[in-house]
Formats: C-alpha cells, sequence, structure tokens
C-alpha cells in the first residue's frame, strides 16, 4: 500500500527573544515541540473563522504622567490620596505574592 507523504509549508516569524524562551519553557514542559504549537494555533484559527481567543483593548488606558498637564497630574495623585483615605490600599506583600502567581517574578 502506497503511503502518501505529508506536505508541509515553512512558516517564518519573529518574536521577542523573552517570549519566545518563556513560551519554550511552558511547551517542553507540556511534551510539545513549538511547531506543533504553532500549527494547533492556526489549526484553531481555521476552525473558530478567526483569533481563538478575545482581543480587547485594555478598559483603562494607563496614566501617560509625561503627556499630563499640572492639573491632570494633581488629580491623579489625589485619587491616590482618596484611595488611601478610603482604605482602598493592597499590601506590597499582597502584590508580591500576585506578581509571584501570574507572572513566577
Amino acid at each position: 500500500m502506497a503511503r502518501a507523504a505529508t506536505r508541509t509549508a515553512n512558516v517564518y516569524t519573529r518574536v521577542d527573544p523573552k517570549t519566545k524562551e518563556q513560551a519554550e519553557a511552558i511547551l517542553n514542559q507540556l511534551g510539545i515541540p513549538m511547531s506543533n504549537a504553532i500549527g494547533m494555533f492556526l489549526k484553531q484559527i481555521v476552525m473558530q473563522r478567526g483569533i481563538p481567543f478575545d482581543m480587547k483593548l485594555p478598559s483603562s488606558v494607563p496614566v501617560a504622567v509625561g503627556n499630563m498637564t499640572r492639573e491632570q497630574f494633581d488629580m491623579e495623585l489625589q485619587k491616590g490620596m482618596d484611595d488611601i483615605a478610603a482604605g482602598r490600599v493592597i499590601t506590597a506583600d499582597a502584590v508580591e505574592a500576585e506578581m509571584r502567581s501570574l507572572y513566577g517574578v
């Protein structure tokens, strides 16, 4: 019985080296080669008829201090002071624990 040759196409892309290293480390733990993971991603695009995850803009835009007027800067500082006065604070330990759980930092 003749066996059909598997046909493949090459995909070349540039990615941030740190992102690639982090992804490779995770994929290695899962036992999935990078090329297989990319193939799975592309198959999901076909099956979902689009990107297989939500792509949204953040609900709020980070504050760019360098683009603020003095009045805007003072208002942002006042928001922070109001949060402190109202007890809307997070300890440094809680922030560190969340960073560890989310990013392994």
